[in-house]
């Protein structure tokens, strides 16, 4: 008689098997005892066994592994037989949960003719599990769980490595795990055993623990997590009560941060990030920023630095140039992106063509994009495009940080806080003394494959020199 495979999971099941990664139960159940939800999965054969048509199946073998939305578990054949037909081929998309994925024949029918039941749409929702019939004695199973010794290195075990062991009288710390994600496989169980037949290693039998007082059970208590949970991965946590330990609170995320995300993650994954750092002298910048208070212009030091910048990209437009996919591409603009932080996330508004803006005019424009931007009313050519980025936590007090390449973008500049800072200088007559400067920390990320770190350096000094000397700003 065949056995038929159906791809389904209830909700409650799926919980937990987020929470306790080592379950032994898969979301993959035998013959019609599925659950049915809204939901897609994907499936692949397990890693260490390519199983086939014909090939004999013991019971608790790994036969494949079902990716979910939520986690990756595995199915374990439940009795012995001859996998007969595989209905769904491995790495196969969006399978709808109930569908028929494989079939098993007991040992000596014909497997090469086997007919696919006729049932195979997925099986009707399931309003309300039933409820137990009441027994004198309790009908829940619940897994023993072993005391694990102090200074112990745990395993998660497949089925059948399980049985192997525990047959044989061997724990898997004696062993190396060698299947994916950490799982101490079948082949890792039998290499321990040939191990002990040539007297490489003793048995390993557990020191019973001591009884406990019998309680009843908990909720908790019967969805105990496995004997051997995934090593050195913390428990993932699952959705409940704010009060309830190893819970969370789902946050739903905006169309802009998940756009953040994906640009940030691609930056980091594809560009070759390089790093250099100067200290810059802000005393010139201070005085003069004093002056222009007098005569009611309000500038801040961020409009001096993003017009150092945009001077010195001038002065070398190798550092102006962008990255297409295939090399470099010089910029014919300067145009300074800088970075803002909003409700909705950093947001990127553009000073263009600040080269030929004087400091006023940079402030000016700075203060009504970033309002637009925190209004969320930036449109799409004031803030896409640009040749050059800055960020500035200087006003969260941050000394020095790296900011990540905006691409196609080259270059992002970070710029911390001024500070004051007690140097030794000497006077006009050679004698040495302490005086305070007023000193900013920045450091430039670019990309390697069209900003080495030579001209990384040179950029630097050329703009360390400008921003202290704002007379070469006009």
């Amino acid at each position: 008689m065949a056995a038929s495979w159906r791809l389904g999971c209830d909700p409650r099941l799926l919980r937990y098997l987020v929470g306790f990664p080592g379950c032994r139960s898969t979301g993959l159940v035998k013959g019609a005892l599925g659950w049915s939800v809204s939901r897609g999965a994907n499936w692949r054969w397990f890693h260490s066994t390519q199983w086939l048509r014909g090939e004999a199946v013991s019971a608790g073998d790994a036969l494949c592994e079902i990716e979910t939305d939520k986690a990756v578990v595995t199915l374990d054949a439940s009795d012995d037989g001859i996998l007969a037909k595989i209905v769904v081929e491995e790495g196969s998309k969006n399978i709808r949960l109930g569908s028929l994925i494989g079939l098993i024949v007991e040992e000596g029918e014909d497997w090469k003719h086997v007919e696919i039941p006729k049932d195979v749409g997925p099986p009707p929702p399931v309003s309300k599990p039933s409820e137990p019939r009441p027994s004198p004695e309790p009908q829940i199973s619940i897994p023993v769980k072993k005391e694990h010794i102090p200074g112990t290195l745990r395993f998660r075990l497949s089925p059948a490595a399980r049985n192997i062991l525990e047959k044989h009288s061997l724990d898997a710390s004696q062993g190396t795990a060698t299947g994916p994600r950490g799982i101490f496989t079948k082949e890792d169980a039998l290499r321990l055993v040939q191990l002990k037949q040539t007297g490489k290693i003793t048995e390993s039998r557990p020191t019973p623990a001591p009884a406990a007082t019998p309680t009843a059970p908990s909720p908790l208590q019967t969805t105990a997590g496995p004997s051997y949970p995934r090593p050195m991965i913390p428990p993932v946590s699952t959705p409940g009560q704010p009060s309830a330990v190893g819970t969370f609170t789902e946050i739903p995320a905006s169309n802009i941060r998940r756009v953040i995300a994906k640009r940030l993650t691609e930056s980091k994954s594809t560009v070759p990030h390089a790093y250099a750092t100067a200290d810059c002298d802000l005393g010139a910048v201070l005085k003069v920023r004093q002056d222009l208070v007098k005569d009611d212009i309000k500038v801040s030091v961020n409009d001096f630095i993003i017009k150092a910048a945009a001077v010195t990209l001038k002065q070398m437009p190798d550092v102006n140039v962008s990255w297409d996919g295939e090399g470099p591409k010089q910029l014919p603009f300067i145009d300074i992106s800088v970075a803002v932080a909003t409700d909705k996330g950093l947001l990127t508004p553009i000073i263009k063509d600040a080269a030929a803006k004087g400091i006023q005019e940079i402030a000016d424009s700075v203060k009504a994009l970033s309002k637009k931007a925190r209004d969320g009313k930036l449109l799409p050519e004031e803030y896409q495009g640009g040749s050059f980025s800055i960020s500035n936590l200087g006003m969260f007090g941050i000394d020095e940080f790296t900011a990540v390449i905006n691409p196609p973008q080259a270059c992002i500049l970070a710029v911390g806080r001024f500070r004051p800072v007690l140097k030794l200088t000497e006077d006009e007559e050679g004698n040495a003394k302490l005086q305070q400067r007023q000193l900013i920390t920045v450091t430039m990320s670019s990309d390697s494959r069209v900003v080495d770190d030579e001209l990384a350096t040179r950029f630097l000094k050329s703009f360390k020199a400008n921003l202290e000397n704002p007379i070469r700003l006009a």
